[in-house]
């Protein structure tokens, strides 16, 4: 299967975020930072790169950690899961789609998480929700503000961002966190892990949708393997069947030519949570693909990031 062109975020989508997050700012007169926007970037960040979270199937499972040096009181945190439809995609090939909240002094968690070749469905899932807790479980010692908590991600890596935020409480799929105090992070004594907002990316919402008939994906398929309950569990894994009042806040960026990712996913999905009265928005990317939006289309996706932070009171502009 060829992941590259069709699955990573391309090189020129990366680098262009920078500069259309600035370009946003600036249409607002609020361009974070100086002029050069180095002075933010390396003088006010430390970096602490592989950080063990959890351990499965064998596996060290890391993150990126990018803290503020100045957090005398508690900093938002963004948390940023991969894509690569659940079999492929690195974390380190997500840097520059950490600048535009670096710009904005939050702490900034580059995930990764178990694929397929290692361990097949659910165990991406789990991870993610394993990395969730160990922000928690790490707050106090790294000042993060856990009441603004904002998850994302593009593709796979935008239904990990769902899944993870969207879960209850009290799930399977919290059971596989290790800990380093049970007596406080077992399941029945386990602290409320409630985000304040999912940014999605053109995530798939309904997973089961991608197994059989039309909108069959490889990549689906090949995530869940020869499991036998693979109907079962991927709708166990769809975002869509866990839309329910009380939800984080969800942002979706959906082209409506995505042939990877189908696009009606997306409006079933803005249906569903408008139904349940969850706030939300569904910004639709006219004739773009899978990604490789044009710069007006970043300008215009960042600023309504910025905008739909604010209305949530996550994001504070003087």
């Amino acid at each position: 299967m060829n992941l590259g062109r069709k699955f990573f975020y391309p090189i020129f989508f990366s680098l262009a975020i920078l500069s259309c997050w600035h370009i946003a700012s600036a249409q607002e007169n609020r361009t974070p930072g100086a002029d050069n926007w180095a002075d933010w970037a390396f003088a006010d960040y430390d970096i602490t790169p592989n950080i063990t979270y959890s351990t499965a199937n064998n596996t060290d499972l890391k993150l990126d950690l990018y803290l503020p040096k100045n957090r005398e009181t508690p900093v938002p945190v963004l948390m940023l899961f991969h894509g690569g439809g659940w079999v492929g995609g690195e974390k380190e090939r997500n840097v520059f789609q950490l600048l535009p909240y670096l710009s904005m002094g939050w702490a900034v968690i580059n995930v990764e998480y178990r694929l397929a070749k290692n361990s097949p469905a659910p165990a991406a899932v789990e991870d993610c929700r394993c990395a969730l807790r160990w922000v928690f479980y790490q707050a106090k010692q790294y000042n993060f503000e856990t009441s603004k908590i904002v998850l994302t991600g593009g593709s796979a890596g935008g239904h990990l961002a769902l899944m993870t935020g969207m879960l209850p409480e009290k799930n399977e799929f919290d059971r596989q966190c290790p800990t380093d105090n049970n007596a406080r992070w077992n399941q029945a004594s386990q602290p409320s892990m409630k985000v304040a907002a999912i940014v999605n990316f053109y995530g798939i919402t309904d997973v089961a949708d991608l197994l059989e008939g039309a909108n069959a994906r490889n990549y689906a398929i090949e995530w869940f393997g020869s499991a036998k309950n693979r109907t079962e569990l991927a709708k166990a894994v769809s975002p869509i069947n866990y839309v329910r009042a009380g939800v984080p806040p969800i942002i979706t960026f959906h082209g409506d030519r995505d042939d990877i990712a189908p696009y009606s996913q997306a409006v079933r999905f803005h249906a569903a949570l408008e139904k349940s009265g969850t706030v939300n928005q569904l910004v639709t990317l006219k004739s773009a693909g899978h990604g490789g939006f044009n710069r007006q289309q970043l300008v215009d996706s960042f600023a309504a990031i910025r905008e739909f932070l604010r209305k949530n009171n996550i994001l504070t502009t003087k």
